[in-house]
């Protein structure tokens, strides 16, 4: 769970623009995807869309061009499929906060989901100790946001980190998105969770998406497997019951 904490972190620490609503409703009503149906029902052109979400045999699925696999099971996408997919300038890094071994991500911006343009962040999953060898052979590290730092991946790692699988993307979308547009395209969520005066969860365990609406920043789309969605909406839940 705490690579998930850090990945909405970094969502949020990665935005540097504020932006006007665009026309995102122009295309057509609810998707397919949000009613359970397979992405390639859709169209080539629409195969690439956030909301073009392939649910895939074992809890599984299969949304911007990568697919995510529960934790612990094979056939999930590697970092070298996601530099595949999304070209050789998608950025590696192990991410990390003091006093914490951190995680290894991978950063597309911009990220052009078929006609929406956004940022892309993607987990991917590497042990405590070649996450801590990762970090100690770094030729340069970075401060972000705060205290969080950016560790290169020395030559001698790029191929460990490539071949680690994804577990998580977090696509920040660079219009802004109101309720409207996110039941129209995603279909009405689940479970709604507030977290504080201005962020709402819209979860969606089919397919293993949560929509954080921020009246008063960005909004993020997480994407897990749908086999591991509770690991991302139990702390939500928690925070929100003990607020």
């Amino acid at each position: 769970m705490k690579q998930l904490k850090i990945l909405a972190a970094m969502v949020a620490a990665a935005l540097g623009l504020s932006v006007l609503i665009v026309g995102m409703g122009s295309h057509g009503g609810a998707p397919d995807a949000a009613n359970g149906a397979s992405a390639a029902t859709a169209g080539a052109t629409q195969a690439a869309l956030p909301w073009q979400i392939e649910r895939l045999p074992d809890g599984r699925s299969r949304v911007l061009g990568l697919t995510l696999s529960p934790e612990g099971q094979s056939g999930a996408s590697t970092l070298a499929d996601a530099r595949a997919h999304w070209g050789p300038d998608t950025e590696i890094a192990v991410i990390a906060a003091p006093n914490e071994d951190g995680t290894l991500e991978a950063f597309v911006d911009p990220a052009n989901a078929g006609f929406v343009t956004g940022k892309l962040v993607i987990t991917a999953r590497l042990s405590p100790e070649a996450i801590r060898g990762i970090k100690s052979r770094s030729p340069k590290g970075e401060f972000m946001e705060s205290t969080t730092r950016k560790f290169k991946i020395a030559a001698e790692d790029l191929s460990q980190a490539l071949a680690a699988p994804i577990t998580a993307l977090g696509f920040i979308p660079q219009a802004n998105l109101d309720e409207a547009t996110i039941v129209a395209r995603f279909g009405e969520p689940a479970e709604r969770v507030r977290s504080n005066g201005h962020l709402t969860h819209f979860l969606y365990p089919a397919l293993g998406l949560d929509i954080a609406l921020d009246t008063e920043g960005k909004e993020i789309l997480q994407y897990v497997a749908p086999a591991d969605f509770n690991r991302l909406a139990q702390p939500l839940r928690a925070a929100s019951t003990a607020q």
